[in-house]
């Protein structure tokens, strides 16, 4: 099979008409739906996009991983996608970016320009289109069109309203994409990860007239009472939503423009695929490495424990499961099964260190009894708060107090701050995050439930084998029926 792995940056879990929303328009999306399966409850497991993809591509959570911010490194004693595709006999390209900073021990001495950016490429791809965010082969082609471009990259993107949409940087990218897939002789693997709806909060052309501001619905107002965290986070410049509503609800209109812009480019290479006879030979996996607050609490961008910072859309299509196409499900799955769910699909292993499960049953039409009761995801703002410690300073020198992790079952949701504080909100009553829970047994066990979560996905690296006599070992060894009692539904 070819494979086909698309991200939208920052794109909201609820912004899909296959998801009931009240205005957003996303038919291409709405389609593959109907010929695969949507993932109804599924989320990132930390913003921004550095360690939201960090979790993406190695199916690891941020507790593992260790990458916090943009920049932070990921180590490369980790698997990823890209590498577990090239054991599997593809070279996998890439068309877009993956924001990965190398391991700085794999360095090429002090002067690696590698090191002076965290838009690196993650290991194992080959690159099809190097488009970061200064965009520069994009700029590039536009002065090539006639265009007098700002030297600003970011002003290029704003400027986006004032061009045709086939001029845009999505449409850029899709057409490298589709003229890459002409070409290819042998299974492609490629990963397109479009920068849209990533602000600025500019749709292309005819899409920023798209929607009406005055139409779109309001978001989630701020709670009266609240955790000190959000107070810090509706005073910084990146995340602070636009206190006046007209200029908020342009904002949200924009960004509706954005995905409706980018889901008509998946429909061309939805329609390149049919027409090249390769629609029912493509394994496509959809989703976002995080999703985006607009407005909600007071908030833009993302930042913080709420969840539209993490609930992501997730749309896969295996062209062999034809018997569950169309379902949507509702269980709570996490960017973290993408890649084992890869791994299956190939015919590959899923590699230890995987905190998260192949949704492979999912897309056979099964519901596993033992699947997960809740959704996690985490959030690290040390690079906001380093610049303020001083307290205990140099001898606390653990920055891990600037963390919080969620827990968010059906019922409701549970925030522990590295500090020791904490809140939680009953979602049952108000599914808005602005209703505490106070029920003093369920409170108890959402924090049990946090830390059997995080004691059940420690590193493992070395902590699988003993060192016994006979030399280094599994432990414990895996019973000699395992693979008969391990159903396998991909290709392996």
């Amino acid at each position: 099979m070819n494979v086909l792995l698309i991200t939208l940056d920052q794109y909201r879990g609820d912004c899909l008409s296959a998801a009931g929303h009240p205005l957003v328009r996303t038919p291409q999306l709405d389609a593959l739906a109907r010929q695969g399966v949507r993932f109804a409850r599924h989320y990132s497991q930390a913003a921004p996009c550095g360690p939201g993809r960090a979790c993406l591509y190695t199916g690891t959570y941020s507790l593992t991983n260790r990458v916090v911010a943009n920049g932070t490194p990921l180590d490369d004693r980790f698997d990823n996608l890209a590498r577990a595709a090239r054991r599997a006999g593809y070279a996998p390209t890439l068309f877009g970016y993956t924001d990965q900073s190398i391991d700085p021990r794999r360095a090429d001495g002090p002067t690696d320009p590698r090191l002076w950016t965290f838009q690196e490429v993650l290991p194992g791809f080959d690159v099809g289109l190097d488009l970061r965010e200064d965009h520069t082969p994009w700029r590039a082609w536009l002065a090539e069109l006639g265009y007098a471009l700002s030297d600003d990259p970011g002003q290029v993107l704003a400027g986006e309203s004032a061009r045709p949409e086939e001029h845009s940087a999505a449409a850029f990218l899709t057409d490298r994409l589709i003229e890459w897939m002409a070409r290819q002789e042998r299974p492609w693997f490629a990963h397109a990860s479009y920068f849209r709806p990533h602000p600025p909060y500019a749709a292309p052309g005819r899409w920023t007239l798209a929607y009406d501001p005055e139409a779109v619905p309001a978001p989630i107002e701020a709670a009266p009472v609240r955790h000190p965290f959000l107070d810090l986070a509706v005073q910084l410049p990146l995340t602070a939503a636009p206190r006046d509503a007209p200029t908020l609800r342009r904002l949200i209109a924009q960004y509706y423009g954005m995905i409706s812009a980018a889901d008509h480019q998946l429909g061309r290479i939805w329609q390149a695929l049919q027409n090249a006879r390769q629609w029912d030979d493509t394994f496509i996996v959809v989703t976002s490495d995080h999703g985006e607050q607009l407005g909600d609490h007071g908030l833009i961008q993302k930042v913080g424990f709420l969840e539209s910072s993490y609930h992501v859309p997730a749309i896969i299509r295996d062209p062999r499961a034809v018997a569950a196409h169309g379902t949507t499900v509702d269980a709570f799955t996490e960017n973290v099964d993408i890649f084992p769910t890869l791994c299956d699909a190939i015919g590959l292993a899923v590699p230890a260190q995987c905190d998260g499960l192949p949704l492979t049953p999912f897309l056979f039409g099964e519901n596993p009894p033992w699947w997960r009761e809740a959704a996690h995801w985490e959030f690290d703002w040390r690079a906001i708060a380093l610049p303020h410690i001083s307290d205990g300073w140099p001898w606390q020198r653990t920055l891990e107090l600037q963390h919080l992790a969620v827990i968010r079952s059906a019922a409701a949701s549970y925030v522990q701050f590295g500090d020791g504080s904490w809140c939680a909100f009953d979602l049952a009553r108000d599914p808005t995050w602005r209703t505490p829970l106070t029920d003093p047994h369920a409170l108890l066990g959402l924090a049990q439930a946090m830390l059997v979560w995080r004691s059940s996905h420690a590193e493992r690296a070395l902590s699988g084998m003993l060192m016994q006599d006979g030399g280094a070992g599994r432990w414990p060894p895996l019973p000699d029926d395992w693979a008969a009692r391990t159903p396998r539904h991909g290709a392996g």
